[in-house]
C-alpha cells in the first residue's frame, strides 16, 4: 500500500494512459487539474462543454488543448449527457464533473441508457495524507449517502475497499465508527456495527478487517486504543473510516482538510467506471490528485 499521495501519480503512470471525459469542462480550477494530469502523462482528456469558454480557460492557464478532443455543448445538463455517453461506449474510463450541479451529473451518468449503472450503490471514498497519522487514512461516505441503513453500509464499505484493493492493500483495516466503543440498543450506529463486524468475523465480508463500534480516537490512537483496553486488530491503525451517516463523514472530510493539515483526493465507487466528483472548495491539488487516483484504481 502507498504511504503518500503523490505516489497515486506513479502509480498511474505505471498503467495504459486512461481517457477522462469532463462534463461541462469550463471551469478554471477542473481545467487546472486537467492540464496538471495531462501534462504528467496519466490521462487524455474529453472535454465536452462550452467551447468558447474552455478555448478562454486554456488560454488563461496555458494550457496548449489543439490535440485534444473538445465537444461543444453549452447546456451543463446536455454536456454531462454527452460526457455519459461517451464513457458507456468504452471512449473514456474515467467521468468528471465540471460546472455542473452534482444533482444534474449524477442524473446523466445514472441515465440507463448508457450503462453505466452496475446495480451497485454509489459511495464516496477520500484517502488523506496528514501529518497527525502514520499512513494514509480513507473516509467513506462524506458526499453521497445521507442516511444509510445496515446494507448500504455494507455496500459502502465494498466500494471503498475495492479503492484500497486497487492500490495494493488486499487487506485494509475498516473502523465503524461511534461515539461509544459498547454496544447500546438505543444507538443504532453502534448496532449496525456490531453487525457487519461479526459477518466480516464469519467470512460473509471478506477482503477486509473490520471492527466496531469504536470511537474516532480508538480508531486512529494506538495510545488511546491501550488506554481504553480495546483489544481488537483494527484500533489505532485503521486504513478505512466507515462514517455512522453523510454529516459525521462530511465533517471529519473537511475538518482533515481545513484543520488538520491534510491533503485528499477522492472519488465515487460503484458506477461502471469511478467517476471524479470534487467539491467547490477542493484544491486544485485535491483535484488533480483524485483525478489521480481514478487513473490508479482504473
Amino acid at each position: 500500500m502507498i504511504k503518500h499521495l503523490s505516489s497515486l501519480v506513479d502509480l498511474a503512470k505505471n498503467k495504459i494512459k486512461r481517457h477522462i471525459a469532463v462534463a461541462a469542462a469550463g471551469d478554471y480550477h477542473v481545467l487546472k487539474a486537467i492540464a496538471k494530469a495531462y501534462s504528467e502523462g496519466i490521462i487524455e482528456p474529453i472535454l465536452v462543454g462550452d467551447k468558447i469558454v474552455i478555448d478562454k480557460i486554456a488560454n488563461e492557464i496555458d494550457f496548449d488543448i489543439k490535440n485534444i478532443e473538445v465537444i461543444d455543448a453549452v447546456d451543463a445538463y446536455e454536456a454531462s449527457l454527452i460526457a455519459s455517453k461517451l464513457t458507456g461506449e468504452g471512449k473514456a474510463e474515467i467521468i468528471m464533473k465540471g460546472l455542473v450541479s452534482s444533482g444534474l451529473f449524477l442524473k446523466a451518468v445514472l441515465n440507463k441508457e448508457f450503462g453505466l449503472r452496475t446495480g451497485s450503490l454509489l459511495s464516496h471514498i477520500a484517502l488523506f495524507e496528514t501529518p497527525y497519522y502514520h499512513k494514509l487514512l480513507g473516509v467513506t461516505d462524506a458526499a453521497m449517502n445521507v442516511d444509510p441503513d445496515l446494507e448500504e453500509k455494507i455496500d459502502i464499505i465494498k466500494n471503498a475497499v475495492a479503492v484500497f484493493h486497487g492500490l495494493g492493500n488486499k487487506n485494509p483495516k475498516v473502523a465503524i465508527l461511534g461515539s461509544v466503543e459498547t454496544i447500546n440498543p438505543k444507538m443504532e450506529a453502534t448496532m449496525h456495527a456490531a453487525t457487519i463486524s461479526m459477518m466480516n468475523y464469519r467470512k460473509q465480508i471478506v477482503g477486509c478487517i473490520i471492527d466496531g463500534p469504536l470511537a474516532l480516537d480508538g480508531a486512529i490512537s494506538q495510545e488511546t486504543a491501550l488506554l481504553k483496553n480495546i483489544t481488537s486488530d483494527v484500533a489505532g491503525d485503521a486504513d478505512l473510516i466507515l462514517a455512522p451517516d453523510i454529516n459525521g463523514g462530511n465533517i471529519l472530510y473537511k475538518s482533515l482538510n481545513f484543520l488538520g493539515g491534510a491533503s485528499s483526493a477522492a472519488v465515487i465507487m460503484g458506477a461502471k467506471v469511478p467517476i471524479v466528483l470534487t467539491s467547490r472548495g477542493d484544491s486544485d491539488k485535491s483535484k488533480f490528485l483524485s483525478i489521480a487516483l481514478a487513473a490508479a484504481i482504473t
